[in-house]
């Protein structure tokens, strides 16, 4: 579908003339929508739309959109799709009262994750990585990012970052890859915490950095797992190398991650889910964009992120699935739009900017995809029969989609 038509379009939505500043306060809830429209595509390319009384004459293929949604599809920029087997036995022991630091500390977690990784080859994680992105952008998803962090030692760190390499290569989408070492601490370092974080930044992130094998650099700061002081550390040991910061915050604690990694110029703070009067300040202060992953909540059933004041405090607001084998075992932003609105009480118009425009920033690839624009990637979703943009959120159990270009 490198060159089409799609004719009679009932809405195309998400329509931007530049994408040259996030969306925030007012501007979080404003899309733009043209009613009975056209759009071509060329080599991949949107190269034109407009009403239907303006549709040119064209040797294009045509598509017939009549009664149907045109808009950009989602851009999921926090996951965590390379991983080995899933952790199901996990969520019996949460259903029998274990929280999540107790299943940790059991030897499940991030670690049972890291110990099924190094038993995997390589290949046969790309196979499984490989066929749950196409199942991603079957559901909608037109850009992603995916982080490392179930390796916790060198070669698997890189094993992961190579494969996630492949896909970007592969792919028929964008994919931006995240150096996330400092996911936990190894079992092997469980007393030396400050030996696992001089491998981390001495030895894992310059061999990374050499080979180019990561966009952005990552820590998940929690009690019990890395500190003020290791976040400092990864945030200034990537700026040496040139690698921005998105980092895992605010998921269970608030003391003083989001104003460190804000001072310190991180592009994204994720999670998010306890905040105090601090953390709303230190993020209006700054370019941070504020990133909720909903789908974690759910599955946790641990509070949502309190995007409704985050947007009134015109903090820009980001959306994404978190999608990985122990918290959050799902890639399907059309649930996580319907929770957007449902649980955090969004507007559907703030709920898709944040799926889609905001969520481009927060992976730094709003100059290709994330609204209707001319020249960015004709990656889209045209939806079923549909009375508007509300309909994908009432619908939260279903799916809307009809297909997708890419």
């Amino acid at each position: 579908m490198n060159n089409l038509l799609l004719t009679n379009i009932k809405q195309l939505i998400g329509i931007t003339e530049n994408s040259n500043t996030v969306k925030k306060g007012k501007t979080q809830g404003e899309v733009q929508v043209l009613d009975n429209a056209y759009l071509v595509i060329r080599n991949g390319i949107i190269q034109d739309f407009g009403p239907m009384s303006e549709c040119p004459s064209t040797e294009l293929t045509h598509h017939d959109c009549s009664q149907k949604l045109v808009m950009p599809m989602y851009v999921d920029s926090h996951t965590h799709l390379v991983f080995a087997n899933s952790r199901g036995d996990e969520m019996k022991m949460r259903l029998h009262g274990k929280s999540y630091q107790e299943i940790a500390d059991a030897g499940g977690g991030i670690l049972n994750s890291a110990k099924k990784l190094h038993d995997m080859s390589e290949q046969q994680l790309y196979d499984d990585a490989h066929l749950r992105l196409e199942q991603v952008i079957k559901s909608g998803t037109g850009a992603i990012e995916i982080k490392s962090g179930y390796g916790l030692n060198i070669e698997d760190e890189m094993k992961m970052l190579r494969v996630i390499r492949v896909l970007k290569q592969l792919s028929p989408i964008p994919i931006k890859s995240t150096f996330l070492g400092a996911h936990a601490v190894p079992e092997e370092f469980k007393n030396n915490k400050a030996a696992y974080m001089y491998l981390v930044c001495n030895e894992m992130l310059p061999r990374i950095a050499g080979e180019n094998l990561a966009d952005f650099i990552d820590i998940f700061c929690e009690t019990g797992y890395f500190d003020l002081d290791d976040l400092k550390q990864i945030i200034e040991v990537g700026d040496k190398y040139g690698i921005k910061a998105k980092v895992h915050v605010n998921q269970f604690n608030s003391f003083g991650a989001v104003q460190l990694a804000c001072t310190h110029g991180a592009l994204s703070v994720d999670h998010l889910e306890v905040m105090k009067e601090e953390d709303y300040i230190a993020l209006e202060q700054s370019n941070t964009l504020a990133t909720a992953l909903p789908l974690c909540s759910l599955f946790l059933d641990i509070p949502y992120t309190p995007g409704k004041d985050l947007i009134k405090r015109n903090i820009p607001l980001a959306i994404a699935s978190d999608f990985n084998p122990g918290s959050a075992p799902s890639s399907n932003l059309n649930l996580a739009f319907g929770l957007a609105c449902s649980q955090m009480k969004l507007t559907p118009e703030e709920a898709f900017n944040a799926l889609t425009y905001n969520a481009a920033f927060a992976m730094e690839v709003q100059d290709e995809v994330g609204s209707i624009q001319i020249g960015k990637k004709a990656n889209l979703i045209i939806t079923k029969p549909a009375n508007g943009l509300e309909d994908i959120p009432y619908w939260f159990g279903e799916s809307l989609i009809s297909s997708v270009i890419v």
